[in-house]
């Protein structure tokens, strides 16, 4: 398996006026002012250990008496507009038990934890820096994937729901090999389905520690669900070999996985499968997409050397014109989805 990489960090890339259009037409701008920025100006931190006292690699930040009480009511106002439609009624029910900053990575986001006073159940928020790229990622997550998901904006600040799951590292590392024959087949099938919907939605990055396990029980099994958490390398590499999970070393257990459990038959139906729902997702929030698309093939997202780069990678994996025409990292992804629509209307009309 050769290895893919990510020489350099990716900018943050400006939410310009059409994009916030769109965001506020699909009620995700916030109507509480926050301010990530605002976060920042925290007095004291420590560090932050997990329950094997290994250092996370965050930090729980606090705040002087005349600042703690308003950043405290305005993070219960955002948790209950993110998850309650903004009901202040429940403001009286919750309380910030911790603040903290991610101190690596390219957000560099703040963890919430709010928990409810009466019954001690907790969920976390994410707040970070603004980024058209994670905004245009979270909304086609949201749209085509099999979960939905929250997010708010306000100016040039992010807020985002916490997807729950187990990070995909940890699974690998002390879950995976404690799996029957039988769930490893299972996950085996998600991975070629989490690995095409990558490719074919070009989002990046999906290295072990960007993607959660999801274990769901039924009644007579465990059935595992992959799902994105790190939506920063939305259509910005040139190198297509980023949007393919299968081509990272941190996923090669995954990798091997597939290639012990299954087929190659198989491989190429639970492929065609994920393409054909992605096309049903698409054909039925069509004017959403089509709305979304044109707003990103306007926008400057990537520099113009990985836009030609990745055109012409995609234009020989498909020999498909309308990559090869391509005027930006949006029109990829319009000529991408046009092309899984195309050839799913070819097999299924």
């Amino acid at each position: 398996m050769e290895d893919s990489s990510i020489l350099f960090k990716k900018p943050s890339y400006p939410i310009n006026q059409a994009l916030s259009d769109y965001l506020e037409r699909y009620d995700r701008v916030s109507k509480v002012p926050i301010s990530y920025d605002d976060l920042l100006r925290f007095s004291g931190s420590i560090n932050v250990y997990d329950k094997n006292d290994q250092d996370t690699l965050w930090i729980r930040v606090y705040y002087n008496e005349f600042e703690s009480a308003e950043i405290d009511l305005t993070l219960k106002k955002i948790y209950s507009l993110l998850l309650s439609d903004g009901n202040l009624g429940i403001l009286k029910f919750l309380n910030v038990d911790s603040i903290d900053y991610c101190t690596f990575g390219n957000s560099k986001p703040f963890r919430i934890k709010v928990r409810n006073i009466l019954n001690d159940n907790y969920t976390h928020f994410y707040i970070k820096k603004a980024d058209a790229s994670r905004v245009y990622g979270l909304e086609l997550e949201h749209i085509l994937s099999p979960d939905k998901i929250n997010f708010l904006v306000y100016k040039d600040t992010l807020i985002e729901e916490h997807i729950m799951g187990i990070p995909g590292d940890v699974f690998i590392k002390t879950l995976l090999s404690n799996c029957t024959e039988t769930e490893k087949a299972q996950i085996a099938k998600e991975f070629v389905k989490f690995n095409e919907r990558c490719m074919i939605r070009l989002l990046g990055d999906m290295r072990s520690y960007n993607y959660v396990v999801v274990p769901t029980h039924d009644f007579d099994q465990v059935v595992y669900k992959i799902r994105a958490i790190d939506f920063d390398q939305q259509c910005y590499e040139g190198n297509f070999k980023i949007y393919r999970p299968q081509f990272f070393k941190e996923n090669y257990p995954m990798v091997k996985l597939v290639k012990d459990k299954l087929q190659d038959s198989s491989i190429d139906q639970y492929k065609d499968e994920e393409r054909s729902v992605l096309a049903k997702r698409i054909h039925s929030a069509e004017n959403k997409i089509k709305r979304l698309l044109q707003i990103m093939s306007d926008d400057n997202i990537a520099p113009k050397e990985n836009q030609m780069k990745l055109q012409m990678e995609l234009y020989r994996y498909t020999n498909d014109m309308n990559f090869k025409n391509a005027k930006s990292m949006g029109y990829i992804m319009k000529a991408a989805f046009e092309f899984i629509i195309r050839n799913f209307k070819k097999v299924n009309y």
